[in-house]
């Protein structure tokens, strides 16, 4: 398995990006985490990232759907936008609590997102992640 360079969280939960960094780090799943409680931060670092060749953008994302300001939804809409030759490079995981059957269709129907977590984080789904994605 190659080594994880870098993982970005997306939630407007502060707990829940804590337990997820440690769980990332507990499990050595990858070299650095980098968590946002706003979608448009993330976005912007994203576009910034893009425009440095040296900074290494993040090889998997994890993102809530639903979130104040800009959703996941939204994000991914404005995701779609960053040049292809680093997104393509990117694995982006839905990992939400969301319980409504249309919003998990709607994630899997998506070619962006490889497939949709219920939280919270585990160590085995970073282990399907592993064995499916990387």
């Amino acid at each position: 398995m190659k080594t994880i360079k870098k993982v970005m969280l997306i939630d407007d939960d502060q707990i829940n990006n804590f337990v997820c960094e440690n769980i990332i780090k507990n499990e050595n799943f990858a070299e650095q985490v980098v968590s946002f409680e706003w979608a448009e931060d993330a976005l912007s670092y994203l576009q910034d990232q893009a425009q440095k060749p040296d900074q290494a953008f993040p090889e998997l994302i994890f993102l809530d759907i639903n979130m104040p300001g800009m959703d996941g939804w939204q994000f991914i809409k404005e995701y779609k936008k960053l040049p292809e030759h680093l997104t393509s490079h990117c694995c982006l995981f839905m990992l939400s609590s969301a319980v409504d059957r249309k919003d998990i269709i709607t994630a899997k129907n998506m070619l962006e997102v490889k497939e949709f977590f219920s939280k919270p984080l585990s160590s085995e789904i970073l282990n399907i992640i592993k064995e499916e994605y990387i």
